[in-house]
């Protein structure tokens, strides 16, 4: 797994009919110490995620596992909004703070 931050949504009209009704997520993946890294991902979401909330997220075969169905092509999905992240005793993210 994960973190990663939610930068945006992805709109696709033409998709695998799979696919539909799917939620898709821009991210940002972040690294241990909170920092953004310069990586992105697009992900499916069934949780409800929003614009700069910090996210977890699942991928591979996982990923497909969670939404209930091996056969849609997804590589990564959220699985998880996240409260807080403390890394030996250090608050690294809240989202209250936010």
């Amino acid at each position: 797994m994960q973190i990663a931050k939610v930068r945006g949504t992805v709109v696709s009209t033409q998709k695998d009919p799979s696919l539909r009704g799917v939620k898709l997520l821009l991210l940002q993946l972040i690294d241990e110490e909170g920092r953004t890294l310069p990586e992105y991902e697009v992900a499916a979401d069934n949780i409800g995620a929003g614009v700069d909330e910090w996210v977890l997220i699942s991928r591979g075969s996982a990923a497909r596992q969670v939404l209930g169905n091996e056969q849609r092509p997804l590589d990564t999905v959220v699985v998880a909004i996240i409260d807080t992240i403390y890394v030996e005793n250090r608050l690294i993210y809240s989202k209250t703070n936010q």
